[in-house]
């Protein structure tokens, strides 16, 4: 199996006044392609930072992260936009819809940006928006959809680049538990069905244990990997 994903021994601090608060702390792990694979630890562990190293948001102080076999921090900082429009879609837990726009528009937006043809985009767009359950919701502004309806947009957004890897940020931190396992749902079907790699980040081991391996994450540094027994 070839490996979508290696972190190698990423480290990353933030200065607080004349401080110096390390978040990350020699991170290492690989990612299959195809995996679900949870990232789980405490608010403060570092996991959202390393997503975000991940997804070429931020700049590790040490370390470096290869996606698809590529050395993304070798790379200008033109050629990582283009890995992040192309190769990784991103899940927020607070949605980042564009409230004026509607879902269709908000899932159109990155082909948009990738300068994709009209027609093609909004057929696209609708296709997913269909696959995640929004077909009839597509004209609708984001003050007009739920919480969990909201997510499923976001969630279309992502995948509409045809991305190698989906990084999810707690993506049910913002909803009830109901909707929330019907996004984990959701994630989990489209990750069987487009075989596309999905990394959630999440507080909650109950969510975490859906995944085909945990990552555990504390004060920085990766404590253990473990394998769902029944792994796809």
């Amino acid at each position: 199996m070839k490996f979508i994903l290696e972190v190698k021994g990423v480290k990353k601090a933030y200065r607080m006044g004349n401080v110096s608060v390390p978040a990350l702390r020699g991170v290492s792990f690989s990612v299959e392609e195809g995996e679900f694979v949870a990232i789980l630890g405490p608010s403060g562990s570092g996991k959202s930072t390393l997503l975000h190293v991940i997804g070429g948001l931020d700049r590790p102080d040490e370390g470096t992260v290869f996606i698809d076999g590529e050395d993304i921090f070798t790379l200008s900082s033109n050629q990582l936009a283009d890995v992040r429009l192309h190769k990784i879609g991103f899940v927020f837990q607070f949605f980042n819809l564009l409230p004026r726009l509607s879902a269709l528009k908000n899932v159109e937006l990155p082909l948009t940006l990738a300068d994709v043809n009209e027609k093609e985009t909004t057929e696209k767009a609708k296709k997913l928006l269909a696959l995640v359950g929004l077909g009839e919701r597509m004209h609708h502004r984001p003050s007009e959809l739920s919480g969990g309806e909201q997510q499923r947009v976001a969630i279309a957004r992502a995948l509409i680049n045809d991305p190698k890897i989906i990084l999810a940020d707690e993506p049910t931190g913002n909803l009830d538990t109901k909707t929330g396992w019907e996004i984990v749902e959701l994630m989990k079907n489209l990750n069987a069905k487009k075989e596309q790699t999905f990394i959630i980040v999440t507080h909650d081991p109950s969510i975490a244990e859906e995944a085909d391996r945990i990552i555990y994450v504390k004060d920085g540094i990766v404590e253990g990997i473990k394998e769902r027994v029944n792994k796809k």
